[in-house]
């Protein structure tokens, strides 16, 4: 946070006083010490009036004066609800009067003649206190309206939120939390154990929350079924995660428990295959499909993460579709594509002549999006003096266009978008933490196509149907080795490149089916970027492609225990691979395999 200087031009200063050579003697001391503007007033009304109508950070009084005096003045600063510090000065110094100036709330009372170092040392000392009384209240505004969000938030989300301390007894826990709770125990509240917890549910949790204690690491997603009772089964996805403070405090656990169980059954219908303009229907999307719906809703900042390609546009657009701003604008900016020069501008607006070439008034793209959404992709190569001025922007929503001195407030929900690593921007000092923080209110991780698990298949169809109607060609389908090909690609383009090279396999195609010879080269030839080339290494050598694993057979009378050695055994103990044979999780794999006292070798990839 910035530190302010409280010798400078922006210290609003006023002198009250019936004598003239007086007004002006203080006025010019105060000038000449760096203060101002300096307000002045010869009587109790004008000064009354000035105080109506503008915010002042200190007020030098006289007491004595024509009519009411400057304790009726205090007084009525007080009643207008103004909090500057005053200073109280007199040529008749009394207790009677000194006393009533203190109890009403005067910093200082000055006797005459005053003298400048007096003035001046008064003056510094008031407004270095009411400085820090400023920033106080505005951290805790700050404070107090983080609080509301994250309440907001916390009561908004569907999925049960539950908070406990070192000592496993439930903090907060949300609405959906609470009643699902009382179906468990009826004598679960806050306050209370988790040891009162009972059945499968309650001691996963347990063993979940006990890790955490133990490691301060968060515990991945898994899932367990839950009888709720004889006619219906529930599928949880249960996670745990430490809560610690910036500094670093440990707090406890926050467990969050997610009934699957109707997005599980629309899964397996087809029915979730996608989700506004996304396709795909892996485990994965779906937390990101989750992720939207909920966190659309509500009215709060979103930074969206993802690599290059993988669809952070189209996020924004669904956030903006499932909030309730969806029939006011949505207005998107590039800002890579926008000169340096001119970004500021393009945001905040102009006015004419305020630079050469502002041959007219321009209302920037933050004005546009009054009422509606405003999107800033690729945030992280935004320069430092962009990044102040949006950091300002999203503390007060008001904001100066170039050349104006009157502010403008709008209502505008902000989403960004970036493919950078802004923690590690942020320890490397080329952007702000305190932007940062504003902009990760909330967060969206959008994973890249080599983790969307089955997802390659419904995007081929889907980009293939398209390219196919608007190129004119009859392209039905795509070989068995052409869609392997591209299921053991790294895409470090992600789903745009996906695109891209459909695109090209449609147009170069001679039949009604995508073959390999229509794939580029390097699929062809096996030279598939690794990632840790494309993480900028040199000098890797290209990944193989992945043989396939055949199917196991399966022997009649075949207990769980056996079933999993079997497949350990055929991957070479690869548990990632053992877990898709087995149609599981591999949070799930590694839990069953502590419960069997199976052990393998950790050779998964």
């Amino acid at each position: 946070m910035l530190e302010m200087d409280i010798t400078t031009t922006d210290t609003a200063i006023l002198v009250v006083d019936d004598e003239e050579s007086l007004r002006l003697t203080f006025k010019m001391f105060l000038s000449r010490a760096g203060y101002g503007p300096i307000s002045t007033a010869s009587t109790y009304d004008e000064a009354v009036e000035l105080v109506e109508n503008q915010e002042f950070d200190l007020i030098v009084s006289d007491i004595v004066m024509d009519g009411a005096s400057g304790i009726d003045l205090l007084r009525k600063v007080k009643e207008l609800g103004r909090q500057c510090p005053m200073v109280m000065v007199t040529g008749y110094p009394n207790i009677n009067t000194a006393t009533e100036a203190v109890e009403l709330g005067a910093f200082a009372y000055l006797s005459k003649p005053v003298k400048k170092d007096d003035l001046l040392r008064t003056a510094r000392m008031a407004l270095q206190q009411y400085n820090l009384w400023k920033e106080t209240v505005k951290l805790q505004e700050e404070k107090e309206r983080y609080q509301k969000y994250l309440e907001t938030i916390f009561r908004s989300v569907r999925d049960i939120i539950i908070t406990v301390d070192a000592a496993m007894r439930i903090t907060e826990m949300n609405d959906p939390a609470g009643k699902w709770l009382q179906e468990l125990n009826p004598e679960l509240k806050k306050n209370s154990s988790l040891a009162d917890m009972p059945g499968v549910v309650g001691e996963i949790c347990r063993e979940d929350v006990k890790l955490v204690l133990e490691t301060h690491q968060e515990v991945p997603e898994h899932r367990i079924e839950w009888q709720k009772n004889e006619a219906q089964e529930v599928i949880f996805r249960i996670s745990a995660a430490p809560m610690e403070t910036q500094g670093g405090n440990f707090l406890g656990v926050v467990l969050v428990i997610r009934d699957v169980s109707r997005l599980e059954a629309l899964e397996m219908a087809g029915h979730r295959n996608h989700f506004h303009r996304f396709i795909g229907a892996s485990n994965v999307m779906q937390t990101v499909y989750t992720l939207i719906a909920n966190v659309g809703k509500v009215d709060t900042t979103v930074l969206i993460n993802g690599e290059s390609g993988t669809g952070k546009e189209l996020v924004a657009d669904a956030l903006h579709a499932e909030s309730p701003r969806q029939e006011m604008p949505m207005v998107k900016v590039d800002c890579t594509a926008i000169p340096e020069n001119l970004l500021e501008s393009e945001l905040f607006g102009h006015k004419k002549g305020s630079f050469t070439g502002a041959d007219r008034d321009r209302p920037g793209r933050i004005l546009q999006a009054d009422g509606g959404t405003l999107f800033l992709d690729e945030i992280g190569d935004i320069s430092s003096l962009m990044q102040l001025r949006l950091l300002r922007f999203l503390q007060e929503r008001t904001f100066y266009p170039v050349g104006q001195d009157q502010p403008i407030t709008v209502d505008v929900r902000v989403i960004a978008a970036t493919n950078a690593d802004l923690r590690q921007r942020v320890d490397d000092g080329t952007f702000r933490e305190d932007l940062y923080y504003r902009l990760r209110v909330l967060d969206i991780m959008l994973p890249p196509l080599r983790e969307r698990s089955g997802d390659l298949p419904l995007l081929v169809r889907h980009f293939l149907d398209r390219f196919s109607k608007r190129l004119g060609r009859e392209i039905n389908g795509i070989s068995d080795q052409a869609l392997e090909l591209l299921e053991q690609y790294h895409w470090p383009g992600n789903v745009r490149e996906l695109e891209h090279v459909l695109e090209r396999a449609t147009v170069l195609c001679a039949d009604h089916t995508i073959t390999t010879t229509d794939l580029p080269v390097d699929m062809l030839t096996g030279s598939l970027p690794s990632p840790a080339a494309k993480n900028g290494q040199t000098n890797v050598a290209p990944a193989a492609p992945q043989p396939s694993v055949t199917p196991p057979v399966i022997p009649e009378d075949e207990n769980e225990t056996d079933k999993i050695i079997r497949v350990l055994t055929q991957t070479a103990g690869n548990k990632a691979k053992a877990a898709r044979l087995l149609g599981i999780d591999r949070s799930t794999l590694y839990r069953k395999m502590r419960l069997y006292s199976i052990a393998f070798d950790e050779t998964e990839v």
